[in-house]
């Protein structure tokens, strides 16, 4: 499902480069988790894949379903199924919470060739949604992320993430910020999306998530490059042992 070739970015207008010649393969039903250090190039990656202006590719290509998506607009990604839970997500005062997931909605539908949502099939999804990831009903009156806690912030991108179903999830360290039990219902919510036809890359600096959203695959990014993959025990042996042998290892 996603292909990363070589892939060279930098800050745009800069000549600070973050990524340095990265390859990662993810495919479709797999969960992969991108562990390293901080400054590694962890959610630097993230943007990319969500297409952010402030980050420039300089070489290499990015491939979703066996398309180069590099020319592609934020909006157009989305419209193709890609999705980004940022580590802080934003606050947009003056949005209810229920207008923008409408809004987001019906504009992937809209780009996808489909009818828009009638406002009852709408309330109905969210409901139900909403239900499962324990999210009050009246949190979703208010302005998107405007005095919400971090837990709520991450519950109501999942929400997000749950009503779009995109193809490839992009999980920016979810975990920051959350309590035990806030941690546990966004792990069902993400678990509960896991399917043949869709990845997840979840970025994460601790094995703790891991615990709950057990990955397929786990790969060691390290100076804007993945420098070792493996399987879910990788993780445990980072937790024990940290990064530095496998630094080490690697130079």
């Amino acid at each position: 499902m996603l292909e990363i070739r070589n892939l060279h970015a930098r800050i745009t207008g800069t000549e600070t480069e973050i990524i340095r010649g990265l390859n990662l393969t993810v495919k479709a039903g797999e969960v992969a988790a991108i562990m390293g250090p901080n400054g590694s190039g962890k959610s630097t990656l993230s943007y990319i894949l969500a297409g952010r202006s402030d980050y420039e590719v300089t070489d290499g290509d990015i491939l979703y379903n066996g398309e180069s998506i590099l020319e592609l607009e934020p909006s157009e990604r989305a419209a193709k199924g890609i999705f980004l839970a940022f580590q802080y997500p934003v606050e947009i005062p003056g949005v209810a919470t229920m207008q923008f997931l409408k809004v987001a909605m019906n504009e992937q539908r809209k780009a996808r060739g489909e009818d828009e949502l009638k406002t009852p099939e709408f309330i109905r999804l969210v409901k139900e949604a909403a239900g499962d990831l324990k999210i009050d009903p009246e949190m979703l009156k208010r302005p998107l992320n405007v005095g919400f806690s971090g837990g709520e912030k991450k519950r109501a991108e999942i929400l997000q993430m749950k009503l779009l179903a995109p193809k490839l999830c992009v999980l920016d360290e979810t975990d920051s910020g959350l309590d035990i039990d806030a941690l546990k219902i966004v792990s069902d919510g993400v678990n509960a999306l896991r399917s043949p036809d869709r990845a997840v890359i979840v970025i994460t600096h601790y094995q703790r998530l891991l615990e709950y959203i057990v990955p397929d695959s786990v790969h060691v990014l390290y100076k804007g490059q993945v420098i070792k993959s493996g399987d879910k025990d990788l993780a445990l042996e980072l937790e024990a042992d940290g990064y530095a042998q496998i630094i080490e290892a690697a130079a």
